[in-house]
């Protein structure tokens, strides 16, 4: 059938972490780690999923972005990848 639409491209949040574990989601600072979760639930819930891009800091400590991206996978979240997390392949 030549009459579909085109695939729309993906909602992208963005998920920014500062140096000192501050969460940023699309420019909204996150207050608590409940806030991010409720936020990845509804993400979790939608049919075609948003993609979660997220861009750490190159000083925060590791343990903040290992504690999103674990509460991201627990909630259901499949589409979640870190962008320029060099400091973290070695």
């Amino acid at each position: 059938n030549q009459n579909q639409p085109p695939p729309k491209p993906p909602e992208i949040i963005r998920i920014d972490v500062d140096f000192d574990g501050t969460i940023g989601w699309n420019g909204e600072i996150i207050p608590d780690r409940a806030t991010l979760e409720s936020r990845l639930q509804q993400v979790a819930a939608q049919p075609d999923q948003a993609e979660m891009h997220l861009h750490p800091n190159k000083l925060v400590t590791y343990k903040v972005v290992a504690m999103i991206m674990a509460s991201a996978q627990r909630l259901g979240v499949v589409k979640i990848g870190l962008v320029g997390n060099e400091q973290f392949m070695n």
